[in-house]
């Protein structure tokens, strides 16, 4: 990799359409587009790891919330680089993320059984694609850290990924924030809580509206908002006293699911 390049891109496996509205709760300005085949790319246009902490970590906390936010069965991938390396963290709903690290020179410094989770949750081939997978884990002197981010994102082709045109993984920030925006992605910002509620109450009862379908099924709204709270709180706590911004995203992306998910189950067993 270059000596100081500083990078990084958020992959969902969900449409444009339902990552915009959780994006907004970051409260970060990102360019959004679409990925390939049921995935999307955020871009962030800060990089307020250049001042606050550092990437993976603010990239961990934002991937964390986008993935609860987007949904089960949406795992959401960020990918970063700096100086001293390139990684990755998979957040999927609330189980715990996993992550893989390569320093500068592309020496793995991760474990092997989180690259079988992340091809699982990813949903990957357990033999084949796997198998592809394998080399990333494995000492390479001709494959440094870009190199690996390079293979991981071919392996997950296969999965319906493609990097709109101009997009490379390894490039500085500015260089990506230029190319999203000549391949057309739409600007993705905070616009107040005023519309953040409203947009996300939309995607709440798109979402949730499965749920309401028997009667039975009615408290399943009120205790995932129940759920997202009482993890976001401490999340934020967390976050606050560490001094984590990508942390403390997540939680308050949390909290505002949580409130508004209960406040939906509420009013719609109301009507029942």
């Amino acid at each position: 990799m270059n000596a100081t390049p500083v990078g990084a891109l958020l992959l969902c496996r969900a449409e444009p359409s339902a990552v915009r509205s959780p994006a907004q709760l970051l409260r970060e300005r990102q360019l959004l587009a679409p990925s390939g085949d049921g995935w999307s790319v955020l871009v962030p246009e800060g990089t307020p790891w250049r001042e606050d902490e550092p990437v993976d970590r603010v990239l961990g906390g934002w991937a964390a919330a986008l993935a609860v936010a987007v949904g089960s069965g949406r795992p959401v991938l960020a990918l970063w680089w700096d100086a001293d390396g390139a990684g990755f963290t998979l957040a999927s709903g609330f189980r715990r993320p996993v992550g893989y690290v390569w320093l500068g020179d592309g020496t793995p410094v991760g474990e092997d059984e989180a690259m079988l989770t992340f091809a699982e949750r990813v949903g990957l081939d357990p033999v084949l694609d796997v198998q592809d997978l394998e080399p990333l884990t494995l000492p390479d002197p001709g494959a440094d850290a870009q190199v690996r981010l390079t293979g991981l994102a071919a392996v997950l082709t296969r999965a319906g990924l493609e990097l709109p045109r101009g997009l490379t993984l390894g490039a500085p920030a500015d260089r990506l924030l230029a190319a999203a925006r000549e391949a057309g992605a739409e600007t993705v910002e905070w616009a107040g809580w005023r519309d953040a509620v409203r947009t996300e109450l939309h995607a709440v009862e798109e979402s949730l509206d499965h749920w309401l379908r028997e009667p039975r099924d009615r408290t399943g709204p009120k205790l995932l908002g129940v759920a997202q709270l009482a993890a976001g709180v401490p999340l934020t706590a967390w976050g606050l006293r560490r001094g984590g911004a990508g942390w403390v995203a997540a939680g308050a992306v949390l909290i505002a699911q949580g409130a508004l998910t209960l406040a939906y189950g509420l009013r719609r067993a109301g009507r029942g």
